[in-house]
């Protein structure tokens, strides 16, 4: 038999009811209590505001900044590093005479072996600056 063609119990009516009646008056009370929370004035203590140290705000968010970064640096660039299908892995090169060969994995090589930021060339000493 069809869903829609069941037959309703009134037992089933009677809970339906009674959840939908529970669940209203929780979101009364839930939006009562949130309403008087927000009619509530917050103290300002505005002595308080002038007495900040600048110095030590500074520190405290520069250590929370090198504390958040720092793990990022050695987090691997690439994803498809060092496996079959890595779409960075491709590499074109060309030698002219007896000059010396230039090719593309000479800039790709540190991503693609699975390098993080901290290891690339010019990107690692600056974050090693930053964060250290």
């Amino acid at each position: 038999m069809a869903r829609h063609a069941e037959p309703r119990s009134p037992r089933r009516s009677a809970l339906l009811a009674a959840g939908l009646g529970i669940t209203a008056a929780g979101a009364a009370v839930l939006g009562a209590g949130a309403s008087a929370q927000a009619a509530a004035p917050l103290p300002l203590p505005v002595d308080s505001l002038t007495r900040t140290d600048a110095t030590a705000a500074g520190a405290g968010a520069l250590s929370g900044v090198t504390h958040g970064l720092g793990p990022l640096t050695r987090l691997q660039l690439d994803p498809l590093a060092n496996t079959g299908v890595d779409p960075l892995d491709n590499g074109l090169g060309t030698q002219i005479a007896d000059f010396k060969p230039v090719g593309t994995n000479l800039v790709t090589d540190h991503i693609t072996k699975g390098g993080a930021v901290a290891d690339l060339p010019v990107a690692g000493p600056l974050t090693r600056g930053l964060l250290s």
